[in-house]
């Protein structure tokens, strides 16, 4: 009886291991399933439009759109060529500014020139020189003022200051001259012609 009794704990003990390893099988077969129908991760496209915007296509309308832009900035480009090219003088119509009798030495008169918003002083230097300048610092665009004292135009926000005969700057952050305002004199009076801006 020992003997039925040892065969019946060793099948006991096979049929326990069995059961384990089956439950092991069962449970390295679920590990490895796919849980979706596809037979890859990509269950959340649509395999219809998946070729739509491939490289090739993403290149094509990268290099569309540069060109729209390319094309679309050419007559601003040309625009400042041409202003570029003409030696930096515009065609603006002559402005009466003031009687040179009105004027006296080593005084000043504003005027706004060539637009009613582009503001800008003559200064009398002696009985025959006229200097005329756009009077925004071409620093940061602060107004500039004539000193009668210092003989030079003052910018007041960061200190600069220009040279009354050249319009270069002779002090402060200002790097550039200021745009020359043309002048003539005819009949008695002082006429602005045309504006004269800076070389870069």
């Amino acid at each position: 009886m020992d003997k039925d009794q040892d065969q019946e704990v060793q099948c006991a003990e096979c049929v326990k291991q069995k059961h384990i390893q089956n439950l092991q099988q069962k449970q390295q077969r679920k590990n490895d399933q796919i849980p979706f129908e596809e037979n890859n991760y990509t269950h959340n496209i649509r395999k219809g439009d998946e070729r739509l915007l491939d490289r090739r296509a993403f290149m094509k309308t990268m290099v569309g759109a540069a060109g729209v832009f390319a094309v679309s900035t050419l007559p601003w480009g040309a625009l400042a060529v041409k202003g570029l090219a003409g030696g930096g003088h515009q065609d603006d119509p002559p402005l009466r500014i003031t009687d040179i009798a009105d004027l006296p030495v080593g005084e000043a008169a504003k005027f706004a020139y060539p637009g009613k918003h582009d503001s800008a002083l003559l200064i009398r230097l002696s009985e025959n020189e006229y200097k005329a300048y756009q009077n925004a610092c071409t620093h940061l665009k602060c107004p500039v003022f004539w000193s009668k004292e210092k003989d030079e135009l003052v910018c007041p926000c960061h200190h600069g200051a220009f040279d009354a005969r050249t319009g270069k700057p002779t002090a402060g952050p200002p790097q550039r001259p200021l745009p020359e305002v043309l002048l003539r004199q005819e009949g008695g009076a002082v006429y602005a012609t045309g504006v004269k801006h800076y070389e870069t």
